[in-house]
């Protein structure tokens, strides 16, 4: 079982979430609501930034875990008013109304519940944090419809049926191991979704490169899909801002343990980012096109460098503001047997001059 603590943490503002599943929640601060994960009543406090907007524009901006024509659906419908009252959806913001949401959910998922188990590093009425194996995909796709994370979030709390995503607020790739965390409410969501939009959720991935990495720095290159192979995301002009801090933890003869802490959260940001700078992730097959063992290197290490068949990523330590309480815990996820068996390989094998 994964060691969680819960500490009045000091971290860093300018940090953020890897792999953003939602857009950036609009004062979730402003919220009161009494909350359950069927019958929903939520009440929001307009202010100026909201002035001249179309109605519904606003709420789906407050609300952005329904669609615009949900929102307008419901307020057609009575379930949306404002200031008490039913209005159009076009009705223009004069900056003070207060919006109020009370409705029935429907089942927001149709994927089918799975006993998998989870290794639960902490849960309570709000949030589920989770460690995450080697080899599971968090969300079902394509080729992915069973054995996923969101199918193991459905059978351990079947009412995560009933939230977008089956409350996720964010991802990590099926290769990748380690902490992510889940609500269990609207409220929370909300919460979380704004604190990822922020930056205000604090997340550090050790991970293990080739080559040298002198010192510690800072990766402040835009990224986006890659033009042509479209498994791939890339360094371009034009890409959204991505910006990775790291910090050297270990270096021996060929490769470098380093420890990673986001500033933006995109697909594959510290895989791209190391490999731009020329410090591909070992193990990292979408990135590297084979494995490359040093010169003069002993059998064990070949073979551990050739079995070694995942990049070398692990999300370590995740800090969060509770949804509820407002208390700041941080919770840490020992390194899995492949990542912690390569480091002591690495230590032996490859040992620094």
């Amino acid at each position: 079982m994964s060691q969680m603590t819960s500490t009045q943490s000091s971290h860093s503002n300018s940090t953020e979430t890897d792999f953003n599943l939602l857009e950036d929640a609009e004062d979730a601060d402003n919220h009161t609501s009494s909350v359950t994960a069927t019958h929903l009543s939520l009440q929001f406090q307009v202010d100026e930034q909201y002035l001249g907007l179309r109605i519904d524009q606003v709420a789906a901006t407050v609300w952005a875990d329904f669609s615009r024509e949900k929102l307008k659906q419901w307020m057609k419908d009575g379930h949306l008013l404002v200031d008490g009252n039913k209005i159009k959806p076009k009705y223009r913001c004069e900056g003070h109304e207060l919006l109020t949401l009370d409705v029935e959910l429907e089942v927001q998922t149709h994927n089918q519940p799975e006993n998998i188990p989870l290794d639960i590093v902490y849960e309570d009425d709000d949030i589920l944090v989770i460690n995450k194996p080697v080899g599971m995909v968090v969300h079902p796709g394509a080729g992915n419809g069973s054995g996923t994370l969101v199918n193991a979030l459905l059978y351990h709390y079947p009412k995560s049926a009933e939230l977008s995503r089956a409350g996720l607020v964010h991802r990590i790739d099926k290769d990748t191991s380690g902490l992510l965390v889940v609500a269990k409410n609207l409220e929370a969501q909300f919460s979380l979704t704004k604190q990822l939009g922020d930056k205000s959720v604090y997340r550090v991935y050790d991970l293990v490169v080739y080559g040298n990495i002198i010192a510690g720095g800072t990766i402040d290159e835009p990224i986006k899909r890659h033009p042509v192979d479209r498994v791939k995301m890339t360094v371009l002009p034009g890409g959204r801002d991505a910006v990775t801090h790291y910090n050297v933890k270990e270096r021996f003869q060929n490769f470098t343990r380093v420890q990673a802490q986001l500033e933006t959260g995109r697909t594959h940001q510290i895989r791209v980012h190391f490999t731009y700078i020329g410090y591909s992730l070992v193990g990292d097959s979408v990135y590297m096109s084979r494995v490359r063992v040093p010169a003069g290197a002993s059998e064990r290490l070949a073979e551990t460098l050739r079995g070694f068949r995942r990049q070398a990523l692990h999300a370590a330590k995740l800090g969060l503001i509770h949804p509820r309480t407002q208390e700041e815990m941080l919770f840490e996820a020992p390194w899995p047997e492949d990542f912690k068996n390569l480091v002591q390989v690495l230590r032996e094998e490859n040992a620094a001059y």
